[in-house]
Order: C-alpha cells, then sequence, then structure tokens
C-alpha cells in the first residue's frame, strides 16, 4: 500500500553524524507526536531527537524542523555513562516510545548482541564474531522523564510542579546484566529458555510501547511462538523504580499472545481503547510488514489469547530489499478528508528516501 502523504523530516547537520559514516536520518527506531513535535530516537545513541512539525503545501502537508537533541544522561541515571557516539558502544538501543499524564515513557531493547561478520575481515574473525555474545547495561532501559509545554512548544525536565502533582524523570533500577523484569523472565515457563538468546536469532527482544492508564504494554519482537506474538503488560510503582505484582501468582507481569501471521512486533500505539500493532519479521528478514487492530486492548484485565479472528490486518506498510525497515509508528493527524492516520518512521532508509545528508521523507497512512 503507498502512503497517503509524506513528511520531510530535517535533522541538523551537526547533531546528524554519529560516526563510522553513520548518520542519525539514516536509521530511526521510534516516534511519538506530542502537538506540533516529533520525538525520535536513532537505536545507536543515547538521546531523544524533537522536530517541530509546519504544514507546508498540499502536496508536503508537514515538514520537521528547528531539531533540538536531548541526551537522556541528563535527565537519567543510566546503568552505564554513555556517549553520543556509536563507537561508545553503550547506546540504549531505544525501542519505544508513548507520550501519557506528563511523562514521556521509553523503553530499551532488553536484548543480547551477537556479533556481526564484516567483509574486510577473514573466516576465522567472523566466524569469532558470530560466536560472541555480549550484553551492554543501558539497553535495560525502562524510564520516564516529565514534558513541559510552553507556547506550544514541549521541552523536557527532570522534574516539574503541575496540577497539584510533582512529576520527577525516574527508571526502572538495572545493572549492566539486566532489571527487575528480566529477573522475573528467566523463571517464566515461555520465555525463560529465550532471554540468553540474542534478539536477532529469535531471541528475547523488546520493540513497542504503549501506556493504557498505569499500565505498560510491552511488544516484543522476539520471540515468537509457533506464530504467536508476545505483548507484556505491567505497572510501574508511583516513584517509576519497581514493578507491582499484577500478573498470575503474583507475578510482575502480564502475557498476551496475539496470532499476527507468524510476525514479531516492532511498534504499538494506542488508538482510543484500541492498540494499533507495527507488525514485522522476528529475524533479520525484509518483510511482510503490517498494522494490525487489537479491538478494545484498553479494557482488558487478564492473561489472554487473542487468535487472528479477534484481530483486524488494516495496512499492508511497503519495505525494502535489505533497506527501509518500518520500526516507528505514531498517531499523526487528522488529513484533509478528517480521516485519523499514522506516520511511520524506517531504521536503514533508503536512499531515495533521503533527499539530503540531513533530509528523511516519513510516511503517513489513512487508517481505514
Amino acid at each position: 500500500m503507498k502512503p497517503t502523504s509524506q513528511v520531510l523530516l530535517q535533522f541538523d547537520p551537526a547533531l546528524n553524524q554519529l560516526g563510522n559514516g553513520k548518520r542519525l536520518a539514516g536509521g530511526l527506531s521510534v516516534v511519538t507526536r506530542i502537538g506540533d513535535t516529533l520525538w525520535l530516537a536513532n537505536d545507536e545513541t543515547a538521546s531523544l531527537e524533537r522536530l517541530t512539525l509546519f504544514k507546508t503545501d498540499q502536496n508536503t502537508q508537514f515538514i520537521g524542523l528547528n531539531h533540538c537533541q536531548f541526551r537522556l544522561s541528563d535527565f537519567l541515571k543510566l546503568p552505564v555513562t554513555p556517549d553520543i557516539s556509536v563507537q561508545a558502544g553503550q547506546e540504549v538501543d531505544l525501542e519505544g516510545l508513548a507520550h501519557a499524564d506528563g511523562y514521556l515513557w521509553m523503553i530499551g531493547s532488553h536484548s543480547l548482541k551477537r556479533g556481526k561478520p564484516k567483509p574486510d575481515r577473514g573466516d576465522d574473525a567472523n566466524q569469532d564474531k558470530l560466536a560472541t555474545v555480549s550484553s551492554e547495561g543501558n539497553r535495560y532501559l525502562l524510564a520516564r522523564i516529565p514534558v513541559v509545554e510552553n507556547n506550544g512548544l514541549y521541552s523536557l525536565v527532570k522534574k516539574v510542579e503541575t496540577q497539584g502533582k510533582t512529576l520527577k524523570a525516574a527508571c526502572l533500577h538495572a545493572d549492566k546484566d539486566g532489571n527487575e523484569l528480566t529477573q522475573a523472565l528467566k523463571k517464566d515457563r515461555h520465555l525463560a529458555a529465550f532471554m540468553a538468546i540474542p534478539g536477532k536469532d529469535n531471541g528475547f527482544d523488546i520493540e513497542g510501547l504503549a501506556v493504557v492508564g498505569k499500565r505498560l504494554f510491552i511488544g516484543l519482537r522476539g520471540p515468537v511462538l509457533r506464530g504467536w506474538a508476545l505483548i507484556l503488560e505491567i505497572e510501574p510503582d508511583e516513584q517509576g523504580k519497581h514493578l507491582r505484582n499484577i500478573g498470575p501468582k503474583h507475578a510482575l507481569y502480564r502475557k498476551h499472545f496475539l496470532q499476527l501471521d507468524g510476525l514479531g512486533i516492532r511498534d504499538l500505539c494506542l488508538s482510543g481503547s484500541d492498540l494499533l500493532i507495527l507488525a514485522g519479521p522476528s529475524m533479520n528478514l525484509d518483510g511482510p510488514v503490517a498494522v494490525f487492530r487489537w479491538p478494545d486492548a484498553a479494557t482488558v484485565d487478564q492473561e489472554c489469547l487473542v487468535p487472528a479472528a479477534e484481530l483486524e490486518r488494516i495496512l499492508e506498510i511497503p519495505y525494502g530489499q535489505g533497506e527501509d525497515h518500518p520500526e516507528g509508528m505514531t498517531l499523526f493527524s487528522a488529513d484533509h478528508k478528517d480521516k485519523l492516520s499514522i506516520l511511520i518512521v524506517n531504521d536503514s532508509a533508503a536512499a531515495n528516501r533521503q533527499p539530503s545528508p540531513e533530509g528523511l521523507l516519513a510516511d503517513v497512512f489513512r487508517l481505514p
């Protein structure tokens, strides 16, 4: 399906350079819209990027300008103090972003990494690469940061007083080996066996976050179990540092299994009481990619299995061969026919999606 329109995102040239020839605009993993601002991240950094949306002509509709960067270490105590550059090797690997009740919530992949063979290495060296599995502490991030508005522009702060409440930046306690959630999942009858498997090998890999009241829905790219994808449901405490016991037998989580035609979850987005699910392969494949609707997901109050008949496959999303992998999704706006739409950003962006080194075209799809 072709997009209804596109949004041109323009990044600051100085902030766009990640080192090793990589650029921020070349690969985005998350996006969420707050008012007339777009919040994005590249999964190889430890920062959030804000662009301001401006309306243009009917063909382009919107353009994102005035790039501002927020380093997460300025607001949160991360397990490992990062550098923005890829060389630092301690990116947060942000894979979920959601705004609700004055907070911007975010989550890292929580996944292990397997070494990647390189064409300039010999066979022995590349076999060693494939045998190397590593853990990076900042990937275990689950955090919230207060969002404040001033004349229509939204920014992040460590702490703010609003409507008689104090909002504070906080994150689930983590170290280089994991956090409260991963420790609990190591004993889970469905997921324990996958916690030591790298994400790209159908191991445990978080991609997607949605806020439903006090609860968080967390999408898993992997594992996919005999064609069933998983969503974890958790509830952080008021301080945001620990999880409440909301699951069966006082577990820290609930599990929801969904038949997504064998696909894993790439992102989540709440639309009213429905949950929109961006789905793609759990393994290192290009596609297929689709958007599903889980009707009334916000009303679920216990663990469940959701068969294909109870889900709606509403959009087929285009993808590339070795490039253009849809990764992030957000509710966008009503278009000229007053229909709700979503905006999707891509990792490994194709050359024709980058009209300039600092520019990136994101796709807008009208929802049926």
